[in-house]
């Protein structure tokens, strides 16, 4: 929800404000201080880590969890932690199940070691993602990260993807590449900087551009967060003209299996 202000402000720096206008993604003045200001306040970004989903399917091992797997001499959630506070990220909540939640607070505790607040949601059943993500539902009420619990993204540019999303008038901005496999993910077709379809795992495909399983939103999302976010959310988002992708240089990395842990040492 957007409110309506009246503010006094220097000449010059107004100017300064009015330079950012390019008539392309930021049309107006409003649109410039918006803009300016969520820069600003970076420091006091949310990033939400999704783990949902039944404990027998994230585990690979008898010990470990898939975003507690050891890897490269730590494990995938202090890699994400470290990277997110790299990029100005104070606060994040993890979803997931209760042993699952219990195996990451054992080894990140509140966070306080990575210099960030962590919050624990735990998920008692869901029917997928956006049902997961709910749970935050009136936690955050402004734009926010979300990056899936088996994902490695050291390399990948957030601040590309912020900046992105600010400058759009979407619900989602989502982190894409391109893949051999489309089929094993959800691929999108795009106008500019908008995605016009967006189909999870499609039977064939000859698209081969991505969802990286990182994506910011704004808490709009939250009026659709319901069953899927692949199967039922970014597709009505795109039919609505309110999704938005990035295309990412970098590509991510996802922890499945014992196999996949391996291939990172």
């Amino acid at each position: 929800m957007k409110n309506k202000i009246s503010i006094t402000i220097d000449e010059k720096i107004l100017k300064d404000i009015d330079s950012v206008i390019d008539n392309v993604v930021i049309r107006n003045r409003s649109q410039a201080i918006e803009f300016l200001a969520k820069n600003a306040l970076g420091e006091n970004r949310t990033a939400v880590i999704l783990s949902g989903g039944e404990e027998s399917r994230l585990k690979i091992s008898d010990k470990e969890y898939r975003i507690t797997a050891k890897v490269k001499n730590s494990t995938v959630i202090e890699l994400a932690l470290k990277k997110l506070r790299e990029n100005g990220f104070k606060e994040v909540y993890i979803i997931a199940r209760k042993n699952v939640l219990t195996k990451i607070f054992d080894i990140v505790k509140n966070g306080s070691d990575y210099s960030v607040k962590v919050n624990y949601v735990e998920e008692k059943k869901s029917r997928g993602s956006a049902d997961s993500l709910n749970l935050v539902k009136g936690k955050i009420s402004s734009d926010f990260l979300v990056v899936y619990g088996h994902v490695l993204f050291e390399k990948i540019n957030l601040e590309a993807l912020l900046n992105k999303h600010m400058k759009q008038s979407s619900v989602a901005t989502l982190m894409l590449t391109t893949a051999a496999n489309p089929s094993e993910k959800g691929t999108v077709t795009m106008e500019g900087e908008k995605i016009l379809d967006f189909v999870q795992k499609p039977k064939k495909t000859d698209i081969y551009l991505v969802f990286s399983a990182i994506f910011v939103a704004s808490p709009d999302v939250f009026n659709y967060t319901s069953g899927s976010l692949e199967y039922e959310v970014f597709p009505l988002l795109a039919k609505r003209g309110l999704l938005s992708g990035h295309v990412s240089a970098e590509k991510e990395q996802h922890i499945h299996n014992a196999a996949d842990v391996r291939k990172m040492k």
